[in-house]
């Protein structure tokens, strides 16, 4: 039978430690945390397979960052490291994790918050291993409209972000709910597509953004704890965002953690079989019924991970991209000295955009292809597949629309990395999200098909 537990860690970033997400940002410390962030764990077990899901409050760290938390939790829990998912929520307001030479001011708080993080996130998984025990499974899916499409030409013909009515948006919440043997909720996973950049460069204090919310509204309704699972986000945004009015992601949060609430209580993790049993007379004869719990079915808990080969694009000398970046930051910094407003946020922005690029550079320059995470845990009914990067809402459409499973919830933002996944029309149309990616224009069709191959395994 398949067991579960759940574990909780804080990792709230002290005021002061420096917040990231933004090329536009003048600030360079968050003034305070708007909402606790937390590292969720949810340990699954069914014979000797054993599972872990790690849902982080947080943008996303780099490979090797990533590499230090799995580290940590596999000494702590004894799970295999192909056996643990960590994802992100993938919050733009949250502590500065990933772009540390851009820091001025507040470099030893971000390190120290750093270094207790793999020990914090590893704790939750360790907690939730003390508390495993028998559980059933239900899944379900509805409709928020809180996203919308972002990819917008601007009037200067450039591809830039925004709101786009008419471009695709997936809209499907999917639900899964886990209970014990006496009815008792002991997690639910929440699982949508949107970025969570409703918070933006306007606004010092710390957010989980939306998700944040979402998993409160969840676990008050509910009971037990909630993760959320960020899905094929590259190419969706808040049809409301972009602000510092933090009354906006509240809002947002409300609208989808009460539409994940609606579809959790309707779930019925024991089905039962209904029988007639007599009828009472009224005003009309009204059936009287007996309902009796049925047995409880198989619930496979599978897992598949592979290290998928991605197509790369070209990139420019490590050390002539990180000159043209080093030689943006210090003009950046001049400018901060005297430039107006508007200056300096351009040359922010410009420092920031050849930041990437020389990462970029430093990870890809030389390569055709690399070495991409996808994993795939089962359980029972529903499939929860996984990959590094942003996908977009197209790439995750088509693997659900393929996959066996009668419940699919495709994530990006999990076990490692950045880089955009765009579709081969979005190369064709350019924008952000092509020169901020790593990959060339079949990437998503490659990792498409490898998805659905692995989706195939776990049957």
């Amino acid at each position: 039978m398949l067991s579960a537990g759940i574990g909780r860690s804080d990792i709230t970033p002290a005021p002061g430690t420096p917040q990231g997400g933004w090329g536009a940002q003048l600030h360079q410390r968050g003034i305070a945390a708007d909402l606790p962030f937390f590292a969720t764990a949810l340990v699954l077990a069914e014979g000797s397979t054993r599972a872990a899901i790690v849902d982080v409050d947080a943008i996303g760290f780099d490979a090797a960052f990533t590499d230090r938390i799995l580290q940590e939790i596999e000494q702590l829990s004894g799970l295999s490291r192909s056996h643990i998912r960590l994802s992100c929520t993938h919050t733009h307001s949250g502590p500065n994790t990933f772009r540390l030479p851009m820091i001025r001011e507040g470099l030893d708080l971000i390190q120290g918050y750093l270094d207790q993080l793999p020990g914090r996130i590893a704790g939750a998984v360790w907690q939730a291993q003390q508390s495993v025990r028998p559980v059933r499974v239900g899944a379900a899916k509805g409709s928020c409209s809180i996203n919308a499409n972002r990819r917008v030409q601007l009037t200067d013909g450039r591809m830039g972000v925004g709101v786009n009515e008419e471009g695709l948006v997936d809209r499907t919440v999917r639900v899964v709910r886990l209970d014990d043997e006496q009815g008792e909720v002991v997690a639910t996973l929440l699982h949508y597509a949107c970025h969570p950049t409703t918070i933006a460069w306007q606004s010092q204090h710390f957010t989980p953004d939306y998700p944040g919310v979402a998993r409160q509204v969840m676990e008050k309704e509910l009971g037990g704890h909630c993760l959320f699972l960020q899905g094929a986000a590259g190419n969706l945004a808040p049809r409301l965002g972009f602000t510092g009015d933090l009354s906006v992601y509240r809002k947002a949060g409300r609208i989808l953690g009460l539409e994940g609430a609606r579809l959790a209580l309707e779930i019925e993790t024991r089905p039962t079989r209904r029988t007639v049993r007599g009828f009472q007379e009224s005003g009309a004869p009204i059936a009287l019924y007996d309902y009796e719990p049925l047995a409880d079915g198989e619930c496979p808990l599978r897992v598949a991970y592979e290290t998928t080969a991605l197509p790369v694009r070209a990139f420019p000398s490590p050390s002539d991209a990180e000159a043209e970046a080093e030689r943006l930051r210090a003009q950046c910094n001049q400018i901060r000295g005297k430039g107006t407003e508007a200056e300096i946020r351009a040359a922010t922005a410009l420092a920031t955009q050849a930041g990437t690029q020389a990462d970029l550079a430093r990870l890809f320059h030389g390569k055709t292809h690399t070495g991409w995470p996808l994993q795939t845990i089962r359980i029972g009914p529903v499939a929860l597949i996984a990959v590094a990067g942003e996908p977009f809402a197209e790439t995750g459409m088509q693997i659900v629309a393929g996959s066996p499973f009668a419940h699919t919830l495709f994530s990006g933002y999990s076990n490692g990395g950045f880089g955009y996944i765009p579709t081969r029309q979005a190369f064709q149309e350019g924008g952000y999200e092509i020169t901020a990616s790593p990959f060339s224009e079949d990437a998503a069709e490659v990792l498409s098909a490898a998805a659905l191959k692995q989706l195939n395994e776990v049957t």
